[in-house]
This record gives C-alpha cells, sequence and structure tokens, in this order.
C-alpha cells in the first residue's frame, strides 16, 4: 500500500475498494491503510496497544511528546538529562518505527560500537518486558553479542548498532539517531556519519519508488549537555533557529527538574546530594542542561581540545629506561574541603626518530594529592611518583604554598610505609641549598608570574597544533566490573581528564594592559590546578627540551647551563 503516495486520499479509497476481495483481510484493506497512517502519526497511542495487564507501565506527557517529534520531524536535537530515560525513549521510537515501515533499516550510534550495542541490548530488554506483544513482531532472537547488536523484525526491518567513528564510513541505515552528540566534531560527521543515511527506503510493492512523503535521511542528535563553541552547540543553535523558521527541524530539552517530576530517575533529594559534591560545570552538562564554558575569548578552540583526546590506555608507572617522562605539579589554594587537593600532571614526550624533535606531549595520567597532607608527605608522594616514571624532571610550582613544597623536596625523604629511601633533590633554576650536598638536579622551581605570558602561548601551540595528547572520553558504560575494581588504573586516569577538559573549557584569555597574556575563569567556583600543572610541564618540555640534538640523551637538566632564558614578558 506505500505504492499510493502520489494518489489523492479519495482516489486511494477508490483504488483499495476495487481491489479488495471478500476475505477477512481484504474486507479491512482499506481500514488498515487508515490504521498504518494512524500509528505513524501518534506512535504513542499505537505503543499503548500493545501494553498487556502486565506491562506496568505509563507513558508519561512528555515522553508523548518526546516520540511524536521523534517520527514527524527531519532532523531533531534532544538534550536531557541524566534519568531523562532519553535511550528509552530512542529505542522505543526506532521498535515502532520498524514495525510500521516494511524493510527499514534503522541504527543508533555512539562512541564506540560496543557502547552503542550494549545502550540497545539494556533498552530493548526493558521495552520487551513493558510491551510483551513486540515478540509477535520479531523474525527471531535479537543477536546480542560483545561489540554488535541486531534486532530483526517479521517485516524485514532491522535495528543495530555503529560507531561515531571513521569505521562508520561506507554503511547504509535509512535512518540514524546520534547518542552522546556533544562528543561529536562536525568533520567526522560530515565524513563518516551523515553519509550513512544517503540511500532512502524503497517502499514495498510492484513499484517500489521512494515515498517523498517519508523521512528518508533522518538524522536525530541526543546527548547530555557539552561545552560552548563546540561544533555541537553550534548545530543545537542552528536548528532551533530552523525551528522558529518551521524548516522541518525541531530542538527539545530538559533539566533534572522534569523526569524527577514524573518521578524518573534520582530523586529531588538524591540529585542536589550530587550537586553538593560534584564540580559545578559536570552538574551544569549532566543535570541541568547546560552549556557550560566560554564562547567569546575562549583560552583554546573546544572543538581542537576535543580531538585531543586519542590516547586509549592510562598508565600508573612506566619503569623504562628508553622513555623520556617529566611531572608538572601545582600546588592548590582552593579552601574548599572538597576540592583542596593539588595535582600532578604526567607527561610523556614522544619524539621523531630522525631528528629527535617533539612529535606530541602525551599525558597518560594525572593524579591529585590532598591538602590534608603535610608538605613532608606530599614531597614523598610527588618523589614516589618520579621514581615509578623515571622521569627526567620535576616542575614545582613555587609560588605561595608552593614554597613549602618546595622545601620539603629539598631534604632527605623516607617512604613512612616501607622506610624506602626517596632521595633528596635540588633545584636547576635557583640558588636553594638541598639538604645532601650532591642532591639530584631534577627540580625546576616554576615562578608562575615570570613566566605566565609563555606557559599560556605555550600551551595554546600545544592544543592548536595537536601536540598535546590526552585520555580519550569514556561514559560510565564503558567501565567493565572488571576495570571498576582496579579504579586507581583504569578509572581514575579517565575521570581526571575530564576534570581538566572542564578547566581549560573554564578559561578565557585574558590580555593584560602591559601586553601579557593570563587566564582568567568563567565560573569562579572552578579550580584550575590540574590546568597549572599542565602548563607547567608543557612550558618547561617546549622551553628547556625541544633543544636536544643527540638521540642518546633525554634528559633536559643536562642542557640547561647551555640553554638562553627565554625573553618573557612579566604579567605581574
Amino acid at each position: 500500500m506505500n505504492d499510493f503516495h502520489l494518489m489523492t486520499d479519495e482516489s486511494i479509497k477508490e483504488r483499495i475498494l476495487a481491489i479488495q476481495d471478500d476475505s477477512v483481510f481484504g474486507k479491512n484493506l482499506y481500514n488498515y491503510y487508515e490504521f498504518i497512517s494512524w500509528a505513524r502519526w501518534y506512535p504513542d497511542l499505537f505503543i499503548d496497544l500493545l501494553r498487556t495487564e502486565k506491562s506496568n507501565f505509563n507513558m508519561h506527557f512528555d515522553q508523548r511528546v518526546f516520540l511524536r517529534s521523534d517520527v514527524r520531524f527531519m532532523n531533531m536535537y534532544g538534550t536531557f538529562s541524566r534519568g531523562y530515560a532519553k535511550t528509552f525513549n530512542e529505542v522505543l521510537s526506532c521498535v515502532i518505527v520498524a514495525i510500521l515501515f516494511p524493510q527499514i533499516e534503522l541504527a543508533i550510534s555512539a562512541q564506540t560500537k560496543e557502547n552503542a550495542a550494549d545502550l540497545l541490548k539494556s533498552k530493548f530488554n526493558e521495552i520487551r518486558n513493558k510491551f510483551p506483544l513486540i515478540e509477535n513482531e520479531l523474525e527471531k532472537e535479537p543477536k546480542f553479542i560483545k561489540g554488535d547488536a541486531l534486532i530483526q523484525f517479521k517485516n524485514g526491518s532491522s535495528i543495530d548498532a555503529i560507531a561515531n567513528a571513521q569505521t562508520t564510513k561506507g554503511q547504509r541505515r535509512r535512518r540514524l539517531k546520534i547518542e552522546e552528540a556533544a562528543l561529536l566534531n562536525n568533520e567526522l560527521y560530515q565524513d563518516a556519519l551523515e553519509p550513512v543515511t544517503e540511500v532512502p527506503r524503497y517502499t514495498v510493492g510492484k513499484m517500489a519508488l521512494v515515498d517523498p512523503q517519508e523521512l528518508n535521511q533522518q538524522i536525530h542528535f541526543f546527548t547530555t549537555s557539552g561545552f560552548r563553541g563546540s561544533d555541537e552547540y553550534q548545530r543545537s543553535i542552528d536548528m532551533y533557529d530552523n525551528m522558529c523558521e518551521l524548516k522541518g527541524q525541531i530542538v527539545l530539552g530538559a533539566s533534572w527538574m522534569l523526569p524527577c517530576w514524573y518521578g524518573r530517575g534520582s530523586n529531588k533529594s538524591q540529585i542536589l546530594r550530587k550537586k553538593s559534591t560534584s564540580s559545578p560545570i559536570a552538574f551544569a552538562q549532566n543535570y541541568e542542561q547546560e552549556w557550560v564554558g566560554s564562547s567569546d575569548g575562549a583560552l583554546v578552540d573546544i572543538n581542537k581540545l576535543m580531538n585531543c583526546r586519542t590516547l586509549t590506555t592510562p598508565m600508573i608507572n612506566f619503569n623504562k629506561l628508553d622513555e623520556e617522562f617529566y611531572l608538572g605539579v601545582d600546588v592548590a589554594r582552593s579552601q574548599k574541603a572538597t576540592n583542596n587537593q593539588s595535582s600532578i600532571a604526567i607527561g610523556r614526550v614522544i619524539r621523531n626518530k630522525e631528528s629527535n624533535r617533539i612529535v606530541s606531549i602525551e599525558i597518560p595520567n594525572i593524579m591529585t594529592v590532598s591538602n590534608a597532607m603535610n608538605f613532608s608527605a606530599q614531597a614523598c608522594l610527588v618523589k614516589k611518583t618520579k621514581k615509578n616514571f623515571l622521569a627526567k624532571a620535576v616542575i614545582a610550582d613555587g609560588n605561595g604554598l608552593g614554597a613549602g613544597l618546595i622545601d620539603e623536596l629539598l631534604k632527605e625523604s623516607y617512604d613512612p610505609i616501607t622506610g624506602e629511601y626517596l632521595g633528596c633533590w635540588n633545584t636547576m633554576n635557583t640558588d636553594n641549598q638541598p639538604e645532601v650536598r650532591d642532591a639530584e638536579k631534577c627540580l625546576f622551581d616554576m615562578k608562575a608570574q615570570h613566566f605566565q605570558s609563555k606557559v599560556v602561548a605555550d600551551f595554546i601551540d600545544a592544543v592548536e597544533s595537536g601536540k598535546l595528547k590526552l585520555l580519550e572520553k569514556k561514559q560510565d558504560t564503558d567501565f567493565s566490573p572488571k576495570d571498576k575494581q582496579n579504579m586507581d588504573l583504569r578509572v581514575l586516569p579517565y575521570i581526571q581528564t575530564d576534570l581538566l577538559f572542564e578547566e581549560i573549557a573554564n578559561l578565557k584569555l585574558k590580555h593584560m594592559t602591559n601586553g601579557a597574556l593570563s587566564v582568567e575563569k568563567v565560573v569562579k567556583k572552578v579550580d584550575k590546578d590540574r590546568f597549572s600543572a599542565l602548563s607547567y610541564l608543557i612550558f618547561y618540555i617546549t622551553e628547556y627540551c625541544s633543544a636536544i640534538k643527540s638521540k642518546n640523551s633525554n634528559n633536559c637538566k643536562n642542557i640547561l647551563s647551555m640553554a638562553r632564558r627565554p625573553s618573557i614578558v612579566r604579567s605581574y
């Protein structure tokens, strides 16, 4: 009956009446036609018909709006809080469309194919429990294996999972739903994802035409909010403008208050408890649905910063002599107990084998040091970290409270648990005297106010050039139970990188009256200790380690006596 798309309602009725027969199906052919048309326009009412007494599920008003928008609009952008049930609604909409459109191929995509498959499996099984009659529409038992998912229907339709990655290039589906769209960049979308829906669905029948009224090439975006200035932030703005101009697009969104009102997800007390313990930026993104950060005067292009997140494996130690590691340390000045932590950024330098030039600066881990520990204990932790990575140098904040840590690093230290001797350090750039005459010269006393402009400029250059490499973004669902049993190695490095990303996105570039460069925070409650530790690290590597000529020497301290101090414009 899809062959009737070019005819008027009256002519369709006449043709159907002409071809109907005396069978039960034939006598009701036009009624079936009208029912399918009604179901496609009111998907929430159609799915209500598939409920049973055991379903124990009542669809809320906002979910009905979601489903109707999903099937009626060519493009949809949904920005919803954690616990809203957006993925459940997405998969439910796919199931409805698969039942009502024969031989249509639908897909749900996420950062990885494994993640998309897990989401599809979890939500489809939930839908089967709530709507048992869906079982009658399935061709065979859905196939859910590691990293793959496929649901096939009796009418030839299917739903499967794909990745938001270059590996998706060349695949074809009729409609696509993109999960966690805020992590997407426009270059990847245009190159790999947008062409996925290039081929339309053909009607089932002798004519086998493309229905001009069908939403072929439909792509919908769903996410929690991200950062201002990103490609997806601009996409949501553009689609909002197109919605206002009635161009077939719609933008929906809701904070935690809407699902909480209906009793979905966490209750109000639980969410407010999360607000008191999480960072302002994380809460704003995950629950308040605010796009955060600076859109004007941002320290770096947020899209280029997102492109830096390519590392797949974190490290907690790496005892290999032929590797080149450095540590950046910043002493926190926050007065909040929830964020009163110093930071250690661990950097690994990758060089070109021929020219020995720096190709990239990888950050495989970021560690925090509680300021509840005295400076002596903090110094022990910093020295143990250096030993674990055989770091060539440690760049430590020597301003204010940091002077106390510098003093302790110049003393002999012993592991308070094992009694192991951790050594005594000497500075490379000051006249401070260590406790031991021949102490190792591996400490760079970072007086940030003296190097502020260069610190900022080197950091921007590392991001813009793509030289900086950070750990990739991972969702909670990406971590297996085995990963969570080893939090320090397999989970925390990713979380710390997320917090670093938030700090950087919260910074604006500030031009001082004397022409110097500095940074300022957009949200004052968000600290920048991780950023400071990382920027010190990048500054030191860029200014003092780039000039190494010999392939056999990776130790920057050996060339400090030959390197001329860079010309620095003071910020203060």
